[in-house]
Protein backbone atom coordinates (compact mmCIF):
# COMPACT_ATOMS: atom_id res chain seq x y z
CA UNK A 1 0.00 0.00 0.00
CA UNK A 2 1.38 3.06 -0.94
CA UNK A 3 2.15 5.92 1.72
CA UNK A 4 0.85 9.17 1.18
CA UNK A 5 3.20 11.95 1.70
CA UNK A 6 1.32 14.81 0.55
CA UNK A 7 -0.54 17.09 3.18
CA UNK A 8 -4.40 16.34 3.25
CA UNK A 9 -7.52 16.10 4.90
CA UNK A 10 -9.47 12.71 5.30
CA UNK A 11 -13.07 12.10 4.59
CA UNK A 12 -14.99 8.89 5.13
CA UNK A 13 -16.24 7.92 1.92
CA UNK A 14 -19.31 5.40 1.86
CA UNK A 15 -18.29 2.96 4.35
CA UNK A 16 -16.97 2.96 8.18
CA UNK A 17 -13.81 0.93 6.84
CA UNK A 18 -12.78 3.15 3.74
CA UNK A 19 -11.23 6.53 3.84
CA UNK A 20 -9.94 8.90 1.03
CA UNK A 21 -7.61 10.82 1.89
CA UNK A 22 -7.25 13.62 -0.54
CA UNK A 23 -3.93 15.64 -1.19
CA UNK A 24 -2.71 18.51 -3.68
CA UNK A 25 -1.89 15.40 -5.65
CA UNK A 26 -2.83 12.02 -4.93
CA UNK A 27 -6.06 10.07 -3.54
CA UNK A 28 -5.19 6.63 -2.18
CA UNK A 29 -8.16 4.33 -0.04
CA UNK A 30 -7.26 2.99 3.26
CA UNK A 31 -8.97 0.37 5.67
CA UNK A 32 -8.83 1.77 8.94
CA UNK A 33 -6.55 -1.27 9.96
CA UNK A 34 -3.90 0.52 7.92
CA UNK A 35 -4.53 3.82 8.19
CA UNK A 36 -3.72 4.03 11.73
CA UNK A 37 0.09 3.50 11.06
CA UNK A 38 -0.14 6.69 9.23
CA UNK A 39 -2.10 8.90 10.93
CA UNK A 40 -2.62 9.66 14.91
CA UNK A 41 -5.31 8.23 16.24
CA UNK A 42 -6.17 11.88 17.97
CA UNK A 43 -6.14 13.37 14.52
CA UNK A 44 -8.87 10.48 13.31
CA UNK A 45 -11.99 12.75 15.34
CA UNK A 46 -11.33 15.52 12.88
CA UNK A 47 -12.39 13.65 9.88
CA UNK A 48 -15.62 14.68 8.24
CA UNK A 49 -18.05 12.28 7.71
CA UNK A 50 -20.18 12.34 4.47
CA UNK A 51 -23.57 10.89 4.14
CA UNK A 52 -25.78 11.02 1.04
CA UNK A 53 -28.84 13.76 1.14
CA UNK A 54 -32.11 11.70 0.58
CA UNK A 55 -34.42 13.08 -2.10
CA UNK A 56 -37.88 13.10 -1.57
CA UNK A 57 -40.56 13.58 -4.26
CA UNK A 58 -43.38 16.68 -2.30
CA UNK A 59 -46.44 17.80 -4.38
CA UNK A 60 -47.45 21.30 -3.80
CA UNK A 61 -50.52 22.84 -5.09
CA UNK A 62 -50.50 26.35 -5.48
CA UNK A 63 -53.71 28.46 -6.60
CA UNK A 64 -54.48 32.76 -6.92
CA UNK A 65 -57.84 34.32 -7.88
CA UNK A 66 -55.86 37.90 -7.33
CA UNK A 67 -54.18 40.21 -9.63
CA UNK A 68 -51.86 38.75 -12.32
CA UNK A 69 -52.64 35.11 -11.44
CA UNK A 70 -50.20 33.20 -13.44
CA UNK A 71 -47.93 36.02 -12.67
CA UNK A 72 -47.82 34.64 -9.03
CA UNK A 73 -48.02 31.01 -9.58
CA UNK A 74 -44.73 31.65 -11.94
CA UNK A 75 -43.50 33.76 -8.85
CA UNK A 76 -43.93 31.13 -6.36
CA UNK A 77 -42.36 28.52 -8.38
CA UNK A 78 -39.11 30.76 -8.45
CA UNK A 79 -39.08 31.13 -5.32
CA UNK A 80 -39.85 27.08 -4.19
CA UNK A 81 -36.89 26.25 -6.77
CA UNK A 82 -34.61 28.11 -4.48
CA UNK A 83 -35.81 27.62 -0.94
CA UNK A 84 -37.23 24.18 -1.34
CA UNK A 85 -35.97 22.29 -4.18
CA UNK A 86 -35.57 21.11 -7.76
CA UNK A 87 -38.96 21.54 -9.42
CA UNK A 88 -38.68 18.28 -11.67
CA UNK A 89 -42.29 18.58 -12.68
CA UNK A 90 -44.95 20.62 -13.36
CA UNK A 91 -48.55 20.49 -14.70
CA UNK A 92 -50.35 23.47 -16.54
CA UNK A 93 -52.54 25.86 -15.71
CA UNK A 94 -56.03 25.11 -14.66
CA UNK A 95 -58.61 27.47 -14.49
CA UNK A 96 -60.95 26.75 -11.82
CA UNK A 97 -63.95 27.66 -9.48
CA UNK A 98 -63.39 28.75 -6.15
CA UNK A 99 -64.40 26.45 -3.39
CA UNK A 100 -66.27 26.58 -0.70
CA UNK A 101 -67.28 30.53 -1.06
CA UNK A 102 -68.33 30.96 -4.85
CA UNK A 103 -68.80 34.75 -4.31
CA UNK A 104 -65.31 35.53 -5.69
CA UNK A 105 -63.11 35.17 -8.85
CA UNK A 106 -62.07 32.23 -10.04
CA UNK A 107 -58.48 30.38 -9.72
CA UNK A 108 -55.99 29.40 -11.43
CA UNK A 109 -54.55 26.28 -10.10
CA UNK A 110 -51.18 24.33 -10.03
CA UNK A 111 -49.45 21.80 -9.12
CA UNK A 112 -45.45 21.25 -8.80
CA UNK A 113 -43.59 17.90 -8.00
CA UNK A 114 -40.80 19.22 -6.17
CA UNK A 115 -37.19 17.30 -5.17
CA UNK A 116 -36.25 18.12 -1.32
CA UNK A 117 -34.05 16.95 1.01
CA UNK A 118 -36.42 19.06 3.36
CA UNK A 119 -38.42 17.41 6.41
CA UNK A 120 -42.23 18.46 6.45
CA UNK A 121 -42.04 20.98 9.19
CA UNK A 122 -39.15 22.94 7.16
CA UNK A 123 -41.43 23.22 4.15
CA UNK A 124 -44.09 24.21 5.45
CA UNK A 125 -41.93 27.03 6.81
CA UNK A 126 -40.22 28.08 3.75
CA UNK A 127 -44.01 27.86 2.34
CA UNK A 128 -45.59 29.98 4.76
CA UNK A 129 -41.95 32.91 3.95
CA UNK A 130 -43.05 32.04 0.54
CA UNK A 131 -46.59 33.80 1.13
CA UNK A 132 -45.64 36.67 3.07
CA UNK A 133 -42.82 37.52 1.25
CA UNK A 134 -45.52 37.71 -1.66
CA UNK A 135 -47.77 39.41 0.01
CA UNK A 136 -50.21 36.73 2.09
CA UNK A 137 -50.68 37.70 5.54
CA UNK A 138 -52.42 34.35 6.77
CA UNK A 139 -55.64 34.97 8.95
CA UNK A 140 -57.65 33.19 10.90
CA UNK A 141 -61.00 33.61 9.29
CA UNK A 142 -59.92 33.23 5.57
CA UNK A 143 -60.99 30.07 4.52
CA UNK A 144 -62.03 29.72 1.22
CA UNK A 145 -61.67 33.57 1.07
CA UNK A 146 -59.57 35.14 -1.60
CA UNK A 147 -55.74 34.43 -2.11
CA UNK A 148 -52.97 36.52 -3.87
CA UNK A 149 -51.40 32.82 -3.50
CA UNK A 150 -51.98 30.07 -1.80
CA UNK A 151 -49.58 26.76 -1.33
CA UNK A 152 -50.35 23.58 -0.08
CA UNK A 153 -48.53 20.51 0.53
CA UNK A 154 -50.21 17.71 -0.92
CA UNK A 155 -48.01 14.63 -0.85
CA UNK A 156 -44.80 14.23 0.68
CA UNK A 157 -43.40 10.62 -0.63
CA UNK A 158 -45.17 8.26 0.91
CA UNK A 159 -45.53 9.73 4.64
CA UNK A 160 -48.58 9.74 6.62
CA UNK A 161 -48.51 12.80 8.70
CA UNK A 162 -51.80 14.03 11.19
CA UNK A 163 -49.94 16.74 13.52
CA UNK A 164 -51.62 20.00 14.66
CA UNK A 165 -51.43 22.70 11.77
CA UNK A 166 -49.74 19.79 9.04
CA UNK A 167 -51.98 17.08 7.17
CA UNK A 168 -50.11 15.05 4.96
CA UNK A 169 -51.58 13.62 2.69
CA UNK A 170 -53.91 16.95 2.78
CA UNK A 171 -57.45 15.78 3.84
CA UNK A 172 -59.03 16.91 1.16
CA UNK A 173 -57.00 16.05 -1.58
CA UNK A 174 -59.40 13.16 -2.89
CA UNK A 175 -62.34 15.56 -2.94
CA UNK A 176 -61.46 18.08 -4.59
CA UNK A 177 -61.29 18.77 -8.62
CA UNK A 178 -59.09 21.70 -8.96
CA UNK A 179 -56.11 19.64 -7.13
CA UNK A 180 -56.85 15.85 -9.06
CA UNK A 181 -56.81 17.16 -12.37
CA UNK A 182 -53.85 18.85 -12.28
CA UNK A 183 -51.93 16.16 -10.12
CA UNK A 184 -53.27 13.68 -12.49
CA UNK A 185 -51.52 14.92 -15.45
CA UNK A 186 -47.73 15.01 -13.62
CA UNK A 187 -48.83 11.87 -11.62
CA UNK A 188 -51.73 9.99 -12.45
CA UNK A 189 -50.33 6.43 -11.35
CA UNK A 190 -49.40 7.91 -7.87
CA UNK A 191 -50.98 6.03 -5.07
CA UNK A 192 -52.58 7.86 -2.17
CA UNK A 193 -50.79 6.34 1.04
CA UNK A 194 -53.90 6.54 3.00
CA UNK A 195 -56.65 5.03 0.68
CA UNK A 196 -54.61 3.57 -1.09
CA UNK A 197 -56.04 4.18 -4.87
CA UNK A 198 -54.21 6.19 -7.81
CA UNK A 199 -55.01 9.27 -8.39
CA UNK A 200 -56.49 8.93 -11.63
CA UNK A 201 -58.83 6.51 -9.82
CA UNK A 202 -59.55 9.01 -6.97
CA UNK A 203 -60.44 11.83 -9.88
CA UNK A 204 -63.19 9.00 -11.39
CA UNK A 205 -64.94 8.48 -7.97
CA UNK A 206 -64.34 12.59 -6.84
CA UNK A 207 -67.78 13.89 -6.61
CA UNK A 208 -66.58 17.23 -7.56
CA UNK A 209 -67.84 18.43 -10.78
CA UNK A 210 -67.05 22.00 -10.87
CA UNK A 211 -65.27 23.25 -14.10
CA UNK A 212 -61.40 22.64 -14.41
CA UNK A 213 -60.33 24.47 -17.84
CA UNK A 214 -56.52 23.90 -18.67
CA UNK A 215 -55.06 26.79 -20.29
CA UNK A 216 -52.52 26.87 -22.97
CA UNK A 217 -49.74 28.38 -21.24
CA UNK A 218 -47.82 26.38 -18.33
Amino acid sequence: MEYLRSEGRAFLKNSEKAIALVGSRYVGFFTFAALHHYIPLHRLSDMQTFSPKKYINVYLGLGSNMGDRKGQLKKATELISKTIGKVAKKSHFYETQPWGNTEQDSFINQVLMVNTTLDPRDILKEITAIEREMGRARKDNEKWGPRLIDIDILLYGKRIIRDKGLEIPHPELHKRAFVLVPLMEIAPEYEHPVLKQQIDELFMECEDNSDVIMLDQM
